[in-house]
């Protein structure tokens, strides 16, 4: 599949999660973000799109931003949720990783809004709450919701199994040169010497048999957007 076909697949799915999130009742509102911290996790894809969808002198100016905090402490993952998924499926434990929201806000937070909103990953786009974050210091997600969030970070991984996965800053450090972007393009981005990690196609969802049916709606369409993904002839 091509990249601006990926790319296109991508928006289907966040307006997909978009519909299933209207179904919520959620206390996020414009100028909450205390889930706007520097632990965010993404896609090559979704770093590309952000990256290509900004303007020389808006991308400059933010980049710049998240260069200053490079030093700072963040959520540097070590596997993927697919990999998760395939552990979970062996029984073995995966490895312990640390997130501590007190590591301070995403470097691009500007006067409590968010400056990238529309092009923002999953990972901010998931970060939904049934209670205001700031006074109980953690967001409200029932067992389903969290259900729901894991298998759409599935799926979007397996739209970019040929890419990586990392931390929000890394990553658009990685890609910030043109040169990288046009690696990634050309499917010659090398994860492991820029310390990110290789996305996984989906081998089995992360849905518990108590889930099953509630998931189900959005589990399906799910799966008819990612068997659009699949090479003509592949099952």
């Amino acid at each position: 599949m091509e990249l601006g076909q990926k790319l296109a697949l991508l928006g289907r799915i966040e307006a997909l999660y978009d519909a299933y999130a209207a179904t919520l009742a959620l206390a996020c509102r414009r100028g909450c973000h205390s889930c706007c911290t520097r632990n965010v996790t993404l896609t090559t894809l979704e770093a590309y799109r952000l990256l290509e969808g900004l303007s020389p002198e808006v991308r400059g100016p933010l980049l710049a931003r998240v260069d200053a905090r490079a030093g700072a402490s963040r959520f540097r993952p070590l596997i993927t949720t697919n990999q998760l998924a395939e552990l979970c499926l062996a029984g073995e434990e995966p490895p312990t990783e640390d997130a501590d929201p007190a590591w301070g806000p995403c470097p691009l937070l500007t006067d409590a809004v968010c400056p990238v909103y529309p092009l923002r990953p999953f990972g901010c786009r998931s970060f939904v709450s049934g209670r205001n974050c700031g006074p109980i210091g953690c967001a409200e997600q029932t067992p389903l919701m969290v259900t729901v969030n894991t298998v759409f970070l599935q799926a979007i991984e397996h739209l970019d199994q040929a890419g990586c996965s990392g931390n929000f800053s890394d990553l658009l450090r990685v890609m910030a040169p043109a040169e990288a972007r046009r690696a990634y393009r050309q499917g010659t981005l090398n994860c492991r010497s820029n310390g990110l990690i290789r996305n996984r196609p989906v081998r089995i969802l992360m849905v518990p048999p108590e889930h099953h049916e509630p998931a189900r709606p959005w589990v399906v369409q799910l799966q008819c957007l990612l068997r659009a993904a699949e090479p003509p002839g592949q099952p």
